[in-house]
This record gives C-alpha cells, sequence and structure tokens, in this order.
C-alpha cells in the first residue's frame, strides 16, 4: 500500500511562499494521479491542485491559479506544491493524496490513499 507523508507547512506573512513536500512510499509513484486538498476548520476539505502520473496536466482550483504550482518527481518519491504570495484564506491543513485511476481529478473521491496533512498558518 501506498503511504504519504506530507512536510513543509508552517506560519508565515500574507504574501509570502512556502514549498510542501510529499514524500511516498510503497509503490512506484508514476502508476498515480496526485492531488493536493486542504481542509480549514469547520469546512469541508476541497481540492487545490492535481497533477497527471507523468506531470503532463496540472489542474487548480480557479482561487490558487496564478499563485500555487503543483510538481511531482517519480524518481525521488515526491509531490510538491509551491505556494506563492499565500493568503490568509489559504490557512489550513494541507494533504497529499494518491489515485490509481483518477479522471476528473478534482473530486476527493477518486483519490485512494492520503497523508496525515500539514498545517500552513497564513497571517495578515
Amino acid at each position: 500500500q501506498v503511504k504519504l507523508t506530507e512536510s513543509g507547512g508552517g506560519l508565515v506573512q500574507a504574501g509570502d511562499s512556502l514549498r510542501l513536500s510529499c514524500a511516498a512510499s510503497g509503490a512506484t509513484l508514476s502508476v498515480y494521479s496526485m492531488g493536493w486538498f486542504r481542509q480549514a476548520p469547520g469546512k469541508e476539505r476541497e481540492f487545490v491542485a492535481a497533477i497527471s502520473r507523468f506531470g503532463a496536466s496540472t489542474y487548480y482550483r480557479d482561487s490558487v491559479k496564478g499563485r500555487f504550482t503543483i510538481s511531482r518527481d517519480n524518481a525521488k518519491m515526491s509531490l510538491y506544491l509551491q505556494m506563492d504570495s499565500l493568503k490568509p484564506e489559504d490557512t489550513a491543513v494541507y494533504y497529499c493524496a494518491a489515485g490509481a485511476r483518477a479522471r476528473l481529478y478534482r473530486p476527493a473521491i477518486e483519490y485512494d490513499y492520503w497523508g496525515q496533512g500539514t498545517q500552513v498558518t497564513v497571517s495578515s
């Protein structure tokens, strides 16, 4: 089974940047489409970004387009989310996820494996 471990979260000020990492183990990463989701207190988990198996296609929610960049390095078994121009509304626990047969990429139900999350807090 696939194990996913996020890292790189922290406390930053609005306008700052963070890079989240997700380390995978237990499988060949290229088998999976990968995604980032986030969940703020009292809110449902929401889609942030996704990337296809070999990185040819990427997807973003509208509110992060132009600010966030998802990437992957299958050889290093890693997924990344570069977050620039962070806003207070980006504050959430961020989760990485892997799905072997994702089609739409945005629905959480398409993903089979999830990490434990990393906290991102953006102050104003």
